[in-house]
């Protein structure tokens, strides 16, 4: 649940965030949420630790050299916030996954209201449910009341949901999804894909039982979203196997972000919330 203490740790954080993010580029920048603009402005040449999506590989064929395009900065930029609230985010022994994707969400929209600029803030399971794009604290309140008050149930339909949600962006525009993406892989490279002309950030939330398996002996396992039942004794051979299958999962979502030029995130949420804002908007 988003509390009137986060949200006084937000407002009373939000310079510090603002400044160590800031402080890691050399020239200033105007919006920490901003991503490349529209119309080239001009081009520079490559160096070692620049963005390799700006290299304009036309220049590359005709030259053999690296140039970076420098674009125009696009002030109308909105973000798009979109969170996943299946019944698989109601997990965590001291913070669930969907409160902690709820109060990722909120600063990410808390941000954008700082800065001035325009954000549009969804949440999706079966269906996609979402908000009118806007600014202020108005939007930011409604938008703490659903999440407060939301149910946790169904599956996560990610691939419809990202199909009706294209249809909504009119304008290059900066996508946070923030999801524990416990769903098939293949799902989540065609959602990507469909929305790869914008600058996105995925955020997968794991809680950190999910993250290592830190359970032994005989249990009942009860799936969050088919209310199936399965009893099992959790060995150190199940261990090993389970976390081997999970990794392979996050490498594939990992590799898919990494094709299409999305910055990958995977958080669990045991680590205090504004160290992920920092290491998100860096």
């Amino acid at each position: 649940m988003i509390t009137s203490e986060f949200l006084s740790q937000l407002s009373r954080f939000n310079l510090v965030i603002r400044k160590r993010v800031t402080s890691s580029y050399t020239g200033a920048r105007r919006s920490m949420m901003r991503g490349r603009g529209m119309n080239i402005k001009d081009h520079r040449i490559y160096t070692p630790g620049d963005d390799f999506r700006s290299i304009d590989w036309r220049i590359f064929a005709r030259t053999d050299d690296l140039y970076i395009k420098r674009y125009e900065e696009d002030k109308s930029l909105t973000t798009h916030i979109i969170v996943d609230h299946s019944a698989s985010m109601n997990y965590g022994k001291t913070t669930t996954k969907f409160d902690y994707a709820s109060m990722l969400g909120v600063g990410m929209a808390f941000i954008c209201m700082k800065e001035n600029e325009r954000f549009q803030f969804s949440t999706f399971a079966e269906n996609l449910e979402t908000f009118k794009s806007w600014r202020g604290m108005k939007h930011l309140a409604d938008m703490i009341d659903h999440l407060n008050n939301i149910k946790l149930t169904g599956h996560s339909n990610f691939k419809d949901a990202i199909i009706k949600y294209k249809k909504m962006i009119d304008s290059r525009s900066m996508v946070v999804i923030i999801s524990d993406f416990l769903f098939n892989t293949e799902d989540i490279e065609n959602s990507l894909f469909m929305l790869g002309d914008h600058d996105m950030k995925i955020i997968m939330l794991l809680d950190p039982i999910e993250r290592d398996l830190s359970l032994n002996g005989d249990f009942k396992l009860k799936d969050s979203e088919t209310k199936d039942i399965m009893r099992t004794d959790i060995s150190p051979r199940l261990k090993v196997n389970y976390k081997q299958m999970l990794e392979n999962h996050i490498s594939k979502i990992a590799k898919i972000c990494d094709e299409i030029g999305v910055d990958f995130y995977l958080v669990t949420t045991d680590k205090p919330i504004f160290d992920s804002f920092y290491d998100i908007l860096k």
